[in-house]
């Protein structure tokens, strides 16, 4: 049993995983424990993950009415919410991810790397997402100005989608999408160098396609966002796709309107 759970914390991708973590994916791999003993020999081996530093007293909840303690997300697609994170290659140039997740299924599902975000470059993502997925309820994000473009606002209008903007200044307010970005900062982003930006978008990629299939999520009682998102639409817990339009395909090109 030792000899297990040290293969799987000498594994790259699980280097930044907890005891209890570690236990679902031996589960995965048919050992019939529970997260109990595997503490106990954790502690007996020594294993532990450095504890992250603390950044001062705790924040209180959200005050406005869109923060997302406030106003949460109750079915899949009902409430997106997106940020962006920043990084630097190895030369010292600067990265930006535009991360988007869903926030009642906590899926990733989309994390655009680029050297810079700009409102058309956000359109842009949303109009894929709108296409292949369909549009959610309603939008959450700060007030920067790759979201508060006017090209953002009005792609938005059109789609139907409305926009929830947080307090400036509170980030906690949109809690979901900060605690996404934290986790891809403390498993990915601060254990890698990066050459080149083409690198960075593939490594970034498989890491959310590992964090959407692979990672056991805490909050879901560690099913992955990707096996959660499965039960929602066994028991129809999700929103009813609308695509962003009826005669449009990904790219915006014209097509036959079909159906009322």
């Amino acid at each position: 049993m030792i000899e297990a759970i040290r293969k799987q914390t000498e594994k790259r991708k699980h280097r930044r995983y907890g005891y209890r973590r570690i236990t679902e994916i031996l589960v995965r791999f048919g050992w019939l424990v529970n997260h109990k003993r595997i503490y106990r020999l954790w502690r007996l081996e020594g294993l532990r993950l450095p504890r992250p530093r603390k950044k001062g007293k705790g924040k209180a909840k959200g005050c406005s009415a869109n923060a997302c303690d406030r106003f949460p997300a109750e079915y899949l697609d009902h409430i997106w919410s997106y940020d962006i994170v920043e990084d630097k290659l190895n030369n010292g140039r600067k990265v930006r991810i535009l991360n988007v997740i869903d926030e009642f299924g906590k899926e990733c599902l989309a994390s655009d790397v680029g050297f810079s975000i700009k409102g058309h470059d956000v359109v842009e993502v949303l109009r894929y997402l709108f296409a292949v997925r369909g549009c959610p309820a309603y939008l959450r994000s700060d007030n920067g100005s790759e979201f508060t473009s006017s090209a953002v606002k009005t792609f938005l209008k059109e789609a139907g989608v409305d926009t929830l903007f947080i307090e400036p200044g509170s980030p906690w307010e949109n809690g979901y999408v900060e605690s996404f970005n934290a986790r891809m900062r403390d498993e990915l982003l601060n254990g890698e160098i990066f050459l080149h930006i083409d690198e960075m978008r593939y490594v970034v990629n498989r890491w959310r396609m590992d964090y959407n299939h692979y990672r056991p999520h805490s909050s879901l009682r560690y099913m992955t966002p990707a096996e959660f998102a499965q039960l929602c639409h066994e028991a129809g817990c999700v929103r009813p796709k609308r695509l962003l339009y009826e005669n449009e395909d990904v790219r915006g090109n014209t097509l036959i309107k079909v159906g009322p």
